[in-house]
């Protein structure tokens, strides 16, 4: 199996922080531990990461619809879930130095890490949600979501009366969800406050199993069409031992990170779980009518579950490369152009040349395209910007330009240049980006 060996979590912090993809939240105040805020480049290709992974569903033969759902539920939702009762971590304490670990990421059987001494509290659970008070008066218990699915549960009688659909078909939904880490760590990898992606497949108990085979394949592809090398990510089947209580089958799209195989993508078989607990706890009946057997079921779901900062950290590493050019070493990422975010750098050669270049990146701009103008420094090291952001082409317009209405384009991965008319520059472009 492949490894990118070049790409470490410390080079991929600095490079986020001095290319504006990541910085440290509240950094100017000490920073908050396992929270993160996202500078221009970062968002541009957050944005790509969610429209690739919208898209993958929309072009589906499949029904699918999408909901936004509210960050904050009341206690109930969470008593219903069975997060209250069981969303936690194994956590321990050195009762020297009063460092916080969570007991199953270090041998209790060696010193602290921290202060050398071995002097452990008991191991204890250690709910993982934050949890508010509404109201003036604080009188009402309310949680911040520790995931995104319950929203789409408790909406889910809501959302086929008002859109008309049938059992099997689909919700979706992309938004923040918050859990109070015990130990954040490898950077974006495990985050108090991070953003899911996630799909609800409704179908018959008699079916479940063909739909959880489909999405597992529709998931990995997924992947390759977004340019993950397929030598580091697999598909990993639970151990019965590892599979909640109501889940039949759940597996695991994995990537090969510096730090080992971990999960990227969980795709989960939940039974009628979900549903079923919402029934009892809010009394509303959320099952639904076959037509056919002229009787009520409660249905099935199948889910499969990615975080955005998580899939946003893999492609970082996936796309990391350094080279050598001209005796320096060039770092490039090398995103599939669909995700880098952006496109295309368009660089006057001299700073008189600067109107027309302009002219001819605004009237792209206008088409949509995520696009810079560049005319800060040498052209050479204009170029080493841009790879270092993964920009897929540059253009240069030059003495000739005028002569002959064409630019030269250079080539991110290859660095090799071709010359191309101006008036060609969007179907260019549009080539590279749907290719």
């Amino acid at each position: 199996m492949a490894v990118n060996s070049q790409a470490t979590l410390e080079k991929l912090v600095s490079l986020c922080k001095r290319r504006g993809f990541v910085y440290q939240s509240a950094e100017i105040y000490g920073g908050l531990n396992g929270v993160y805020d996202f500078g221009p480049l970062g968002t541009l290709l957050k944005q790509n990461i969610r429209k690739a992974w919208t898209n993958s569903l929309l072009n589906l033969d499949l029904d699918i619809l999408f909901m936004e759902g509210a960050i904050l539920a009341p206690e109930k939702v969470w008593q219903a879930s069975g997060h209250l009762e069981n969303f936690h971590d194994p956590m321990v304490d050195c009762m020297v130095c009063k460092h916080r670990y969570r007991a199953d990421d270090i041998d209790l059987q060696k010193p602290c890490p921290h202060c050398g001494n071995k002097q452990w509290t008991e191991v204890r659970d250690f709910n993982l949600m934050f949890k508010t008070q509404l109201g003036a008066a604080s009188t009402s218990v309310a949680y911040l979501r520790p995931e995104t699915a319950q929203s789409i549960f408790i909406n889910f009688k809501n959302i086929i009366s008002s859109n008309r659909v049938k059992i099997p078909f689909g919700i979706a939904q992309i938004g923040k969800a918050f859990r109070n880490e015990i130990t954040p760590k490898q950077f974006l990898f495990r985050m108090r406050e991070f953003e899911q992606m996630e799909i609800e497949w409704f179908c018959k108990e008699e079916e479940a199993m063909k739909f959880f085979d489909m999405w597992c394949k529709e998931r990995i592809n997924f992947y390759k069409k977004i340019g993950l090398n397929t030598e580091n990510i697999h598909l990993r089947a639970h151990e019965k031992t590892e599979l909640s209580h109501y889940s039949s089958a759940t597996s695991d799209v994995e990537y090969q990170f510096p730090f080992g195989w971990k999960e990227l993508e969980g795709i989960a078989y939940r039974g009628n779980f979900d549903l079923s607990q919402h029934m009892k706890f809010s009394g509303k009946d959320l099952s639904v009518y076959d037509e056919q057997t002229k009787t009520s079921y409660v249905p099935h779901v199948v889910e499969c579950s990615v975080g955005v900062d998580r899939l946003f950290l893999t492609l970082l590493f996936d796309s990391y490369h350094e080279d050598t050019v001209e005796g320096e070493t060039r770092i490039v990422l090398k995103f599939d152009p669909k995700i880098a975010p952006i496109k295309a750098a368009f660089m006057p050669l001299s700073k008189e040349l600067n109107p027309k270049m302009e002219a001819i990146y605004k009237e792209i701009k206008k088409l949509g395209y995520e696009v810079t103008f560049d005319d800060s420094g040498s052209i050479g090291k204009r170029y080493r910007r841009q790879d270092e952001i993964g920009t897929p082409v540059c253009l240069t317009y030059d003495f000739d330009s005028e002569k002959d209405n064409s630019v030269t384009v250079r080539d991110r991965d290859t660095m090799k240049q071709e010359r191309i008319k101006i008036d060609s520059i969007n179907s260019y472009l549009k080539k590279i980006i749907e290719k």
